[in-house]
């Protein structure tokens, strides 16, 4: 078995390797269904995909250290740079779905640059893609055609900016049914979110926190198996704060009452809570709290 890792920098390298077609240097839209069987590959892209699985008959895909059965009507956005597939077993597999790829070139002076750069979810992983309902696939296939039907035309001077503004709406719609998924999900959402709770008290009382220092958003996510950017998004979704406010709330919940009761220094407190230095702690309290730890001691 090859586990090799096989790197397509360009558009046309991915679809050289499938047999299909390049609409454009920067850009095109791919119809696995049209395309011969290929074999597994696990490949490291340099450009934006969005990948549309229709059925099963693809099997589990590998991304990143997971593995991720497709459904029908299922979205995953990948970035620039990611791994994804599975190693060459000597067998070849047919796939029915479509993909758009397209290189950040393609963006570049147009407001579609900032919209991709925006989109949290092309740092999803695989198990967090976007499930569709019926109508929402049918929108993005919308999207999929235009693209490729203005890639078709050949290119000018207006094919990029065109080109883009429907790369932008579908982004738009990704972004909403994400929403709408997000939303779907609530009850797994707040147990989520107390085990997340559970973490952080856990973190402390475990003394993690003074071994290991503060904990990240990064290490809240690893622990709940999210991606550091579907567990913020979860996060902002549900409670309309960051993640990072939660973590800060946290650390100065457990500061409050290390100061009401217990006799220890200011600085072995921001010590305990995992601060490298003091004056950090010093800072983080005062701009919630309006005081000082000092005064807030002597005040409580």
């Amino acid at each position: 078995m090859n586990d090799d890792i096989l790197r397509l920098d360009a558009v046309q390298d991915y679809a050289d390797w499938l047999g299909g077609e390049t609409l454009h240097p920067l850009a095109t839209v791919i119809d696995f269904g049209r395309l011969p069987p290929h074999p597994h590959c696990r490949k490291r892209l340099g450009f934006y995909a969005l990948m549309l699985k229709d059925t099963r008959t693809c099997g589990a895909l590998r991304y990143g250290l997971s593995t991720y059965d497709y459904r029908e009507g299922t979205l995953l956005c990948l970035a620039p740079n990611q791994v994804v597939g599975d190693p060459d077993d000597g067998r070849l597999y047919t796939v029915k779905g479509f993909a758009l790829l397209f290189h950040p070139d393609l963006l570049r002076g147009t407001p579609a640059a900032r919209a991709v750069r925006d989109c949290a979810f092309f740092g999803y992983a695989s198990n967090e893609a976007l499930h569709m309902a019926k109508p929402e696939r049918a929108a993005v296939l919308s999207c999929f055609r235009a693209i490729r039907d203005e890639l078709r035309r050949g290119a000018d001077r207006h094919t990029r900016v065109i080109a883009a503004a429907h790369i932008e709406a579908l982004l738009g719609l990704c972004a909403r049914f994400y929403d709408r998924q997000f939303a779907t999900r609530q009850p797994t959402n707040r147990d989520l979110l107390a085990r997340f709770e559970a973490f952080l008290d856990d973190w402390f009382a475990s003394g993690r926190s003074r071994d290991e220092g503060l904990p990240t958003v990064a290490a809240c996510a690893k622990a709940l198996s999210l991606s550091p950017n579907y567990f913020g998004d979860l996060v902002r979704k549900e409670t309309g704060l960051t993640a990072q406010t939660h973590i800060h709330r946290a650390i100065l919940a457990k500061a409050k009452e290390a100061l009401a009761a217990s006799s220890a220094s200011v600085s072995e407190i921001a010590y305990r809570l995992g601060f490298k230095y003091p004056q950090h702690f010093g800072r983080l309290f005062r701009r919630a709290e309006g005081v000082t730890p000092a005064a807030y001691r002597r005040q409580a």
